[in-house]
This record gives C-alpha cells, structure tokens and sequence, in this order.
C-alpha cells in the first residue's frame, strides 16, 4: 500500500511538473510570442497572440502572420525584427489569400520547422526564397510568353530607349532626375494583366512635338517600328513576377515541349508536367542527389544528369549551364495547378484552361524554339544525342532550295509515322495551322532566306527501272537509310508521309546534289570508295524507293 502511495504521488509531481513546464512554454517560450514581443507599433507594444488568415473560398487557415504580423490584414505598420516587415507589393492582398497557397508550408502550424514544411511526410514544403516567384504558378498561366532571345530583345530595347526614366518596371526606375530629366509615370510591372495604351507612341511623339522643355522634350525621341514591336513582346509578359517570366521564356527557349506536355500542349515522349511542381519529396529518390534532400536540389539534378536521378530516363543530357538549370528548377516548381473556385481564378488561367489561349508566343522563332529545337537544334542544323539516331537538318541551303512550303507544312502537320517526328497538325496538343505556317516561315528565315526554286516538271515524272535502282540502293544507300529504307543514320525513305509529300525533282536533286555540311553526300559526283551514279542511275534509284510507297 505505502508503495502504492509513493507511485501516485511521484506521478501526480511529475505530471504537475510537466503541466507547468507546458503551460510556461507556451505563453513564454513560443519563438512567435518572442518575435512579437520584441515588434511594436508606433513605439507602443501589440497584443501578443495568435493571428491567422482564413479565407473560407479557398479552405485556406494561415498562422503564418503570427510571426509574420507585417503580412497581416492592417498590420504593415509594424516595427521589429526583418521578420514582421510587410509584404513585397503585389497586385493583390497577401491578407485576402493566405500564404501557403503561394508559398507553400504547413500553414496551420505555429513552430518554424513545421510550418515551413521542413518535416517528414509533409507534401508540400515552402518554396525556397529565391524560388518564391513560382508561387504565382498555383493560380496564374502566364500567356504568350515569347522564346528567351525575344524576351531579352524587348528588355534591350526598353532600358537602350530609356523608358526607366519615366517608368518603374519590376522595382527599377520611374523616380525624377537632377536637372528635371524623367517624371514619374504609370508603372509597367503588370502590363501583362492590366494592359496599356495601344496609341502610347502616338501620344507620346504628340507631347514630345508639343513641350517646350523639361522631359517631355528631353527624354522621348521616335521609336521605330522594330523597337515598337520588341517593347510589344515584352510588356506583354510583365506579370510582376519577373524571374517566373524568364524561367518560362528559357523553357520555350530548350525544345521541351517537343517531348513533354504543359495544360495539354507539347508532345508525348516524355511526362506530362502540368503539375510537376506539385511532386511530394518524399515519395522521390535522393540517392544519387548531393546536398539537402529538397525538391529544388532533386530538380536542378535531373536536369544536371536525367538517367542518374531518374533510373530510366529517356531524357537526354542537354549541357545546360548553371543558370539555366536555375530558371528551369524555377519553372517545374511554378507547374502546381490548384483547384480554384470560380470567384477566385485570374484571366489567364481562365483564357488559357477554357478558350485555349496559348502560354507561348506564336510567333514562328517561339514555336520553333519550344517544339523544334530540342531535336533539330536551335539553328535548325540538326542534332545528335549519345546513344540517339541523328536528327536531321532542316534549314540546310541545299534542302530549302528544293523543298516547297507546302512540303515542309505537310511534314510538320503530318509528322513521320515510326519515328519520333510527330505529327504536330494533328495530334491532341499539337500545332493550329497558322502556327504551322509561322513555323516554315522562320525556318526559311533561320535558312538564310533561301527559297524554293521554281519546279515547272509535275509531281510524279520519273519512270525507270526500279529493279536496277534496288541494286544501286543495296550498294549505296542501304548502309545508312536501312535495307527496307527503315532509317539509320540517315532518315527513314519508306516512309508514308514523305513518298506522298515528296516531289521526284526533290528525290533526284537530294540525291544527285547531297546535302552540305551532312553526311549525305551528292552522288552525282565519284568519290575515293564509290563512283558517280548517271542520271539514269539515280531515276532507277527513285523508282525503286517509290515501290514502297505501294505497300
């Protein structure tokens, strides 16, 4: 009994003990009780407690602002530590959305490990800060955003016109000068969704004509049209999320959509990422990734080396520097579509989600660099992987002279059945029409402006012995073309869609003439291992590669 005794009252002390040591870190030792106590308003302390942000319509409950009171409803005016300082400008209220819904973390936590989701099993960790622009991907689809050579061309031409001296863009410029140059005109940061005067270069040559003085006369000169249609381009894409913008603008710059797809559009070889970003770390292998076990880190690897992470990976090692393995990181952690209420989505998700609005520019240089460039390189002089068939040239002189719009459009349309050409023309997320046409326009352009020379002959006008052209093939071209003309190291000939698209004259020149700068020799001209084929010869050549087509 007297043992008895002793346990319940040893044990009441304990939990006596402990109730108290609980209750005294709660009210004193909470880092958030610390952080406010330490912040002030106008020199005078705030209520210690709790605070939140809940936004039913998002089924959002954030404690965030419990050591962030600067991000809070009312509360910008907080003095204290770097922690309470208020919220970044942007367009809309933090206090109206919460925080986790951009920012990721565990929002209804209130110690820093948690609530930042730097926990075991918790799915969606914070966003590092130099990612927190990627936020913006949970709700917006940025549209229209060119490739990155346009992009930089437009912010060229903004700062070399010196449109900072009356305009503040992304946190720069817009502020008066010694001398009165410059004045303090509408921000630029969200033209993207706000959109801008379509007239301003008339109006503002107008003022300019009719200022005596000041900067009206001394800051604004003429903008030529290419100037006028670079600066188009990129007030178009200011979102107020610059570095998002850049990221997106270098992933339109890569190819990947030739391989993977994004709200439905791109192709089919490699994994749809629409909402890559929302990838649960926990569930990925970090074996092979060097430093912190974070999302991030196990992006930027990938992108480093695809088959050392990703046991498999058909992705090829795309020699990205640095940099740019920053900005795609960025844009894979932009990919996290959240259901959204009605009330609550932006236009460009609208415009992107239900009519179809493109997130690309479709511009022809856009569309070449975010489909075409991935296997055709970014000068259209084709490509090879380790371990991959080469991809062919397709802004080589001697192919444009002999190919016709209409070709290029059919191949691009129709694709290469068999190969990894897809159709783009008609495939679910593919190309619209004038996208096509824009895409053969700037590879005639990327070309060097070659055209195709004009054809009198009909289509179809060879007729040869297709047995004696068996025989030349099995010689001459079956060591590189396959020896059904299934491809190799050259393209595949028996192919549908080329032997319908292709002209005889295109046969005959490719082969009589080559193609420079590639492995395809003219073979109307001897070699030191293989004589020169007749005319004859190569009609022979070009009915047999015709008898395929039957079949």
């Amino acid at each position: 009994m007297k043992k008895t005794k002793h346990l319940l009252l040893w044990s009441s002390v304990g939990v006596l003990l402990l109730l108290i040591f609980a209750a005294f870190d709660e009210n004193m030792l909470k880092e958030w009780r610390r952080i406010q106590g330490a912040a002030s308003a106008q020199d005078a302390p705030i209520d210690v407690g709790l605070r939140q942000v809940v936004t039913p319509g998002l089924n959002v409950s954030d404690r965030c602002v419990s050591c962030h009171i600067g991000m809070g409803a009312g509360e910008q005016g907080i003095l204290g530590p770097g922690v309470v300082a208020p919220h970044k400008p942007i367009p809309h209220q933090p206090s109206e959305f919460g925080c986790t819904i951009c920012h990721g973390g565990q929002g209804r936590a209130t110690e820093k490990r948690d609530a930042h989701g730097d926990v075991r099993f918790w799915p969606a960790p914070m966003l590092p800060v130099r990612y927190s622009f990627a936020g913006c991907g949970t709700c917006h689809a940025p549209l229209h955003v060119p490739n990155l050579s346009a992009l930089e061309k437009g912010r060229g031409a903004f700062e070399r016109l010196d449109c900072l001296a009356c305009h503040r863009l992304d946190g720069r410029g817009g502020t008066l000068r010694p001398g009165g140059g410059g004045m303090e005109g509408p921000n630029l940061s969200y033209t993207g969704f706000k959109g801008y005067d379509p007239l301003w270069h008339e109006k503002h040559t107008r003022h300019s004509e009719e200022a005596q003085r000041g900067p009206w006369k001394d800051s604004f000169g003429p903008v030529g049209d290419a100037d006028r249609e670079s600066l188009a381009v990129f007030l178009a894409s200011r979102i107020g999320a610059p570095t998002l913008i850049e990221a997106k603008a270098l992933f339109h710059s890569v190819g990947c959509l030739g391989c993977h797809k994004v709200s439905g559009v791109g192709g089919d070889a490699g994994p749809d990422l629409s909402r890559s970003g929302e990838k649960d770390p926990g569930q990925l292998d970090f074996t092979h990734v060097p430093g912190q076990a974070t999302f991030s880190n196990w992006l930027a690897e990938h992108f480093r080396s695809p088959a050392a992470t990703v046991a498999g990976s058909q992705m090829p090692i795309l020699g990205l520097s640095e940099d740019q393995i920053e900005l795609l990181t960025m844009y894979m952690l932009s990919l996290r579509r959240r259901e959204l209420p009605g009330a609550y989505l932006p236009k460009d998700r609208i415009q992107a989600t239900r009519f179809g609005a493109r997130e690309f520019a479709i511009d022809g240089a856009t569309i070449f660099s975010a489909f075409c460039a991935g296997c055709h390189g970014a000068d259209g002089r084709g490509r090879r992987y380790p371990g991959t068939q080469p991809f062919p040239a397709i802004t080589n002189p001697d192919f444009l002279s002999i190919a016709s719009d209409a070709f290029i459009s059919e191949t691009v349309t129709r694709g290469r059945p068999g190969r990894k050409m897809l159709a783009w023309g008609e495939k679910d997320g593919g190309l619209r029409p004038d996208e096509v046409r824009s895409v053969v326009g700037y590879l005639r352009q990327l070309g060097g402006g070659v055209a195709q020379q004009p054809d009198p002959s009909p289509a179809r006008w060879v007729k040869s012995d297709a047995s004696a052209g068996k025989r030349i093939f099995a010689a001459f071209c079956a060591g590189c073309h396959g020896k059904n003309g299934e491809g190799g190291e050259g393209p595949a000939l028996n192919n549908k869609v080329l032997l319908s698209a292709a002209t005889d004259r295109f046969l005959v020149e490719t082969i009589g003439k080559g193609r420079r700068a590639t492995a395809m020799a003219g073979f109307s001209i001897s070699s030191p291992v293989r004589p020169a084929l007749s005319k004859g010869e190569i009609e022979a050549l070009v009915s047999f590669i015709r008898t395929w087509e039957a079949k």
